[in-house]
């Protein structure tokens, strides 16, 4: 038998339980991966209360999760680059990560570097390809100033980073408006902006005179719309070569990734409550080593 997270309609965070299944096996060209950590996304929110039904209906019972690092413990027929033993990380495109086993495409598979804990590799798949994707569809020069919304959360920070990495001047944003205090820091005007907080910011930054093909927003699709920016975002960019990136720079220490908090698989109700209070600084994850009636750890 195997556990996993799901739920049986669209709902509040009570909806959530942890259910026992047979354990999954491999068909053909199918990775089946024993999950140690699974990370937690707050699009799984929306998805979960059906806010989000109209492009990612549910069917019940629906798992959840994409983010994962795991052990490989079966490949099926037609299966190669992979085998028995192997410590990966990769996504689900099932919802289907926050368990004991998963099932994936091994293209969606990639070998976790040896210097790579294992918390940071499960939390690692969304935010590092979607803060990869956006910073390259804003095109950023060494010299730029760039401004970045959500700079304290996963998306962000990373985004952060990475302009940094590539010379530019960024300057984070991690609370509402703020016009008139960026106009002050960069008096001869921003750049490029990645919003990775919505509410507002792509109208900010139009306002704020930043062409708008060098504008990416990972959630103000609207907006976007609207002025003609980009929305570059996770699907843009889920390459198993710019995850395989983004996990060296973690695992070396050329980019920092905050683990905000550490949950047993069984309190996965408190994470997400915790998730959604907002204001978290970092990834949350489920480990499904810790025991169930662990307090979760906090980074």
């Amino acid at each position: 038998m195997s556990r996993r997270v799901q739920f049986d309609r669209y709902g509040p965070v009570d909806v959530l339980h942890v259910a026992e299944v047979p354990r999954p096996s491999a068909d053909e060209g199918q990775v089946l991966v024993e999950v140690a950590v699974a990370g937690l996304n707050p699009g799984e929110i929306a998805i979960r209360n059906g806010a989000m039904e109209a492009m990612f209906p549910a069917t019940f019972p629906s798992g959840q999760g994409s983010d994962f690092a795991g052990r490989v413990v079966e490949t099926g027929p037609g299966v190669t680059g992979f085998a028995p033993g192997d410590e990966v990380l990769g996504w689900s495109d099932r919802r289907s990560a926050q368990a004991d086993h998963v099932l994936s495409d091994p293209r969606h598979l990639i070998t976790k570097p040896p210097a790579l804990d294992w918390i940071r590799a499960g939390a690692l798949w969304a935010i590092g390809v979607t803060s990869f994707s956006a910073v390259r569809a804003v095109a950023i020069r060494a010299g730029d100033v760039v401004a970045v919304s959500g700079a304290t959360g996963g998306v962000g920070g990373l985004a952060a980073q990475l302009a940094r990495r590539a010379g530019a001047r960024v300057l984070g944003i991690a609370s509402a408006g703020l016009g008139d205090r960026l106009r002050s820091l960069a008096p001869n005007g921003i750049d490029a902006f990645v919003d990775a907080h919505g509410g507002g910011y792509v109208d900010l930054a139009v306002a704020l005179r930043v062409a708008p093909h060098r504008i990416d927003t990972i959630i103000d699709f609207e907006a976007a719309q609207r002025h003609g920016a980009k929305t570059d975002a996770s699907p843009q960019a889920s390459d198993p070569d710019i995850l395989a990136t983004m996990a060296e720079h973690v695992a070396w220490g050329r980019l920092t990734m905050p683990i905000a908090a550490i949950y047993p698989l069984e309190q996965v109700r408190a994470a997400y409550t915790e998730l959604a209070g907002g204001h978290v600084h970092g990834k949350i994850v489920l480990s499904t080593v810790m025991p169930a009636a662990a307090p979760p750890r906090r980074g």
